[in-house]
């Protein structure tokens, strides 16, 4: 079977969709070149008017997707870094958002905005390396975190083909990963629904994005000493709790490694619904960059502030070691 990345699912995902629904249409800085590695070759596939290069003006753009939306088209936005979004947050949040609500059901506004390499780069310092998912998942937005190729391209259709505003946020933690796909059987995945990544009966560890390999690489490494159930949520809002307490009803223990900042991020979300509706046996913990971090350019502050797999392993014997 072919290997397939992450970059090359989503650049398969807009292309496909392009030839399926001729009202889908692609904005972003420099999408004609493809400088993000994802929309390459599209403008020769679908043209200039399908495929359009826009201003250095993000709320500019970003409006006039929302407008393409409420005229019937399909807009994907790519960003190339995901503090550009921080720009275009009342575009997206206070008016692309509520305008279906607003209007009674009368109108809709499917724009994706695609941020191919979301979270830290090496290197890249405090203003490319924001993970913004817990901030759109806060005011209600659609937003999908893939963990690997397959992932990356059945989101990112669902979000194209969805009704509402979606966000799809790629981490760069994950573009260099590759794995043995057999191309007929990507499919959409729907959004707000999760999976088990791997099974197990000691603890159940909610990884998002990259870290869901890590995780399960840990699993693997204490098989011997405990056994851990990954869950991978896919789509951060809305959040398949249903399929968490499944896992949790079946471990009894919780951990979430999580690339947010640890004041109100997607880990203490989850970990306080954890503690309000789900048996647990033992207190549940968190792992995440600290409470207002901003990455620093110094490679080892920045590997510092980030989550990693050590602290995971710590957490679980930790929790495993309590309620007994």
């Amino acid at each position: 079977m072919p290997k397939l990345g992450c970059l090359t699912a989503l650049t398969r995902a807009l292309g496909d969709e392009l030839e399926r629904d001729l009202d889908v249409c692609v904005f972003g800085e420099d999408v004609r070149v493809g400088v993000a590695n994802v929309t390459k070759g599209l403008v020769q596939r679908f043209g200039p008017e399908r495929i359009v290069d826009t201003p250095l003006s993000e709320q500019a753009f970003t409006s006039f997707a929302t407008g393409a939306a409420l005229s019937g088209r399909r807009p994907v936005i790519e960003f190339q870094i995901p503090s550009l979004m921080f720009l275009v947050f009342e575009q997206i949040a206070n008016q692309a958002h509520k305008f279906s609500l607003m209007t009674g059901g009368q109108v809709k506004v499917p724009v994706t905005y695609l941020v191919p390499g979301s979270g830290s780069r090496t290197g890249w310092a405090g203003q490319h390396s924001d993970q913004p998912y817990s901030l759109f998942a806060h005011v209600g937005l659609k937003t999908v975190v893939p963990s690997g190729p397959a992932d990356a391209y059945g989101l990112m259709v669902s979000a194209i083909r969805d009704d509402d505003p979606v966000v799809v946020l790629t981490p760069a933690a994950s573009s260099m990963t590759f794995e043995s796909v057999d191309l007929a059987s990507l499919a959409p995945l729907p959004l707000g629904v999760g999976h088990v990544a791997r099974p197990g009966t000691d603890v159940t560890v909610v990884a998002v994005g990259q870290f869901v390999g890590q995780a399960v690489e840990v699993a693997e490494e204490l098989a011997d000493e405990v056994s851990v159930e990954v869950f991978d949520p896919r789509t951060v809002y809305p959040f398949d709790w249903q399929g968490l307490a499944a896992s949790v009803q079946r471990t009894g223990r919780l951990v979430v490694i999580d690339d947010s900042n640890r004041f109100c991020g997607l880990g203490a979300e989850v970990v306080a619904v954890a503690a309000e509706e789900m048996r647990l046996v033992a207190p549940p913990r968190r792992i995440t960059r600290p409470d207002g971090a901003v990455l620093p350019f110094a490679l080892a502050l920045d590997r510092a502030a980030q989550p990693h797999r050590d602290q995971l392993v710590t957490a679980i014997q930790q929790v495993c070691k309590e309620g007994r």
